[in-house]
């Protein structure tokens, strides 16, 4: 706070440059602030190299708009890491961006706490004024040489410290003191006599002079506080733009938010209608299957009349082509073969009288030569147990000849 001061008391009277030493004094303080308890860099060995403030400053400082980080890093009279931090500080003062500079750096605080050590004072509360006290030092023009000395790096920074511990008084103070109490002195004459109406009239120069200095100090400092003041509001005008234009960015998302939101909730509502249409159909689908298969499958199933008929006919068959003696006259046309079958139904029928079954023998062996007639096992066909029986004894070769059909005492019609 001290070098600020006296660095704008300075710049009042004259330019402030390289071989100012209140600048060399502030530049040696903002240094030291910069580089109190910053860690070190290790190396591949496990080394701790010590490193400068430069390091910070250039991975902090990049969000800054139009920043000079790259015009440093390019400058060839320049090799040194603390080299580069001198010209940094020369060039943000010239700029007029010092303060926006610090206070972007300390706003990034994980770069910070990645940088410097704990009980550093940019990691502190008072590194929160640093950048209000820089703010009125852009009122300053300054006039630098980046090619001087003063950026060689091997030498470290010392402060000065005997213009804040040692205090002089001026002549123009002593003045300024002389005055203040001559007034008082008559404000307070002024009570006791009342007569004495008004400041005595002063001719001398040297009172007038002091006047002047005093008038012109006032002008100034106001001068100081008004570019002081206009810088703020600068400041505070362009962070009010910047939060203007966040927070149109911010409503448009969430608009655009919204109407994604709406899309995606009608698209997945006609996705639940037409799976619940598809479910529908797949429903009756299944429904009218099962309909078709229960039909088919009751209309395919034969009766046991049918099947005990179908029986007859196909164990005549087998024991016919069993004993080679297929006859070609018997089976001349389809029509002798569905008479034998009707003839085979008609005689498993209890029903009818001896002389139907006799006469049905008559037309058997009318078209046929004399064979062992299946009558015998008819009896024993009339359900589906009994052709499953017949089956079995047609497997157990009881049907090998018709004589030991006839003679077999377990073959008898029941």
């Amino acid at each position: 706070r001290f070098s600020v001061k006296t660095l704008i008391d300075r710049s009042c009277f004259e330019t402030i440059d390289d071989t100012s030493p209140e600048f060399n004094n502030f530049a040696a303080i903002l240094e030291q602030i910069l580089s109190h308890r910053l860690k070190g860099q290790i190396s591949w060995f496990g080394y701790e190299s010590p490193r400068s403030f430069w390091d910070y400053i250039r991975v902090a400082c990049r969000k800054v708009s139009h920043n000079c980080i790259c015009s440093i890093e390019n400058m060839e009279n320049v090799s040194s890491s603390r080299a580069k931090g001198r010209a940094w500080i020369r060039v943000a003062l010239m700029e007029k961006h010092l303060s926006e500079y610090i206070s972007t750096a300390l706003k990034d605080f994980k770069t910070t706490r990645r940088f410097y050590e704990d009980g550093a004072i940019v990691l502190g509360e008072e590194a929160n004024m640093l950048a209000g006290m820089l703010l009125g030092l852009n009122a300053i023009d300054f006039s630098f040489c980046l090619k001087g000395e003063g950026l060689d790096g091997s030498f470290p920074a010392v402060i000065d410290y005997t213009p804040y511990l040692k205090f002089t008084q001026s002549s123009d103070s002593i003045s300024s003191d002389e005055e203040e109490l001559r007034t008082l002195g008559s404000s307070g004459s002024e009570g006791s006599t009342p007569e004495n109406i008004g400041p005595p009239f002063i001719t001398d120069e040297n009172s007038w002079y002091n006047k002047c200095k005093r008038v012109e100090q006032k002008y100034r400092l106001a001068l100081e506080q008004k570019g002081y003041l206009e810088e703020l509001v600068r400041l505070r005008e362009n962070q009010l733009s910047e939060s203007i234009s966040q927070n149109k960015l911010l409503l448009q998302r969430i608009e655009d938010m919204d109407l994604a939101h709406k899309m995606e909730k009608e698209q997945l509502e006609y996705i639940i209608v037409e799976l619940q249409d598809q479910l529908t159909v797949l429903k009756n689908n299944d429904l009218r299957s099962r309909q078709e298969l229960t039909t088919h499958l009751t209309n395919q199933w034969p009766s046991p009349g049918a099947l005990d008929v179908n029986a007859v006919a196909l164990d005549t068959l087998l024991y016919r082509k069993h004993n080679q003696r297929w006859d070609e006259k018997s089976f001349q046309s389809l029509d002798q073969l569905s008479a034998e079958v009707s003839l085979s139904q008609s005689s498993l029928d209890p029903g009818h009288s001896q002389d139907g079954k006799q006469d049905g023998t008559n037309m058997l062996n009318e078209g046929k030569e004399d064979t062992p007639s299946l009558l015998g096992l008819c009896g024993s066909l009339t359900s589906v147990a009994s052709y499953k029986s017949l089956t079995s004894l047609k497997s157990s070769e009881y049907l090998a000849s018709p004589t030991t059909e006839m003679t077999s005492p377990g073959l008898t019609p029941s």
